[in-house]
């Protein structure tokens, strides 16, 4: 006889394993069903490379695969996971970038990654927050698709301003020298995890680190894209 483990963090129906988390339901709700450009992301009127925006202003990465938009109800739970030390959602929320790099491999060939590394915190704001949550999003994603991670390949040198406070110039700024990659990563096809992706400044700025460290390629992971 089957039993209930868990219930939809969503819309609280009955899921059979508590890694799911999220019903098939709501799955299919937050799935991306307008045409993507695969630089950036965001919306484009057929699915492309790049768009008129990242052919005007060329990228430091090859793609950014999200799971979602930045909008309720998966805004919502980002918000738990993060400022709420709902840390159990982490492996319900990689899982929603997993599902959506496998349809990206099967519909555009989406390449693999071998190394995966998370956005760092500094070590000042990982004490404050008790944990790194684009770390906890990248762990389960590497261990699922047997890559390397690579927790200390990247460090923050210092305390910034909260991004979400700024405008985009600001963003911009307040990221300048910030980064730092202090690993041998020559030759690695890298895929950088990240929360949230907005103007893509911190996304930027850890770019250029890596490709001071001559790495094969980059992606940009994350669970949402603002619009």
């Amino acid at each position: 006889m089957l039993t209930i483990k868990s219930a939809c963090w969503i819309c609280l129906l009955p899921v059979w394993h508590t890694s799911v988390g999220i019903c098939y339901w709501c799955e299919q709700k937050l799935r991306l069903d307008k045409p993507r450009c695969l630089n950036c992301a965001l919306p484009s009127e057929s699915v492309c490379d790049s768009c008129s925006q990242c052919q005007k202003t060329p990228s430091l990465w090859h793609g950014i695969l999200t799971a979602a938009d930045y909008l309720p109800p998966l805004s919502k739970l980002l918000h738990q996971f993060k400022f709420s030390s709902q840390t159990i959602l982490a492996p319900t929320l990689s899982r929603l970038i997993l599902l959506n790099y496998l349809r990206y491999r099967r519909a555009y060939q989406w390449p693999k990654p071998d190394c995966f590394l998370a956005v760092p915190l500094h070590p000042k704001r990982l004490r404050q927050r008790g944990f790194n949550q684009s770390e906890l999003l990248a762990q389960p994603l590497a261990r699922w698709l047997s890559c390397r991670y690579w927790p200390d390949a990247i460090r923050c040198t210092k305390v910034t301003v909260n991004q979400h406070t700024l405008d985009k110039a600001g963003r911009q700024s307040n990221l300048e020298q910030v980064y730092e990659a202090t690993a041998d990563l020559r030759g690695y096809h890298i895929a950088l995890v990240d929360d949230v992706v907005t103007t893509g400044a911190t996304a930027k700025a850890i770019a250029y680190q890596l490709q001071q460290r001559q790495v094969a390629s980059i992606q940009i992971w994350c669970l949402c894209r603002t619009l």
